[in-house]
């Protein structure tokens, strides 16, 4: 699989946001370890509300860095509305204003095989 950060690629991890600063400590512990394991790949952590920054600037920073390739992961368990609504509209919004750049938007993370068989493991470890 070649690097998307070799090709102008990006990543962009979408979190809901909340009042308490506590909220983003998972979120960012998800950057940090994609940092770590991709050196080189260009990601952004944004979210939808309450907290900083949000969409449009993290996709900015992004474009600002160089990428022309933008994955789109929401850091949701599931796609209610905030993924099947609010999002979209989002995209819309940054494909507008970016127009050279391609933005994929992916399945939320809760989603994903993988992520659904480590819950389960760790649900299951706890009893």
């Amino acid at each position: 699989m070649s690097d998307p950060s070799s090709h102008g690629g990006g990543l962009l991890l979408f979190a809901h946001g909340a009042r308490d600063p506590r909220w983003a400590e998972p979120f960012e512990a998800v950057a940090a370890r994609v940092r770590a394991q991709r050196p080189g790949l260009q990601v952004q952590l944004a979210y939808l509300e309450f907290m900083q920054p949000e969409l449009p600037a993290a996709a900015a920073a992004l474009v600002a860095a160089g990428c022309r390739r933008i994955d789109v992961l929401p850091l949701f368990l599931g796609a209610g509305g905030h993924v099947r609504k609010d999002l979209p509209a989002l995209m819309e919004r940054l494909q507008a204003e970016h127009a050279g750049v391609q933005f994929r938007l992916h399945a939320a993370v809760g989603e994903m095989p993988d992520v659904i068989d480590a819950m389960a493991a760790a649900a299951a470890r706890l009893a």
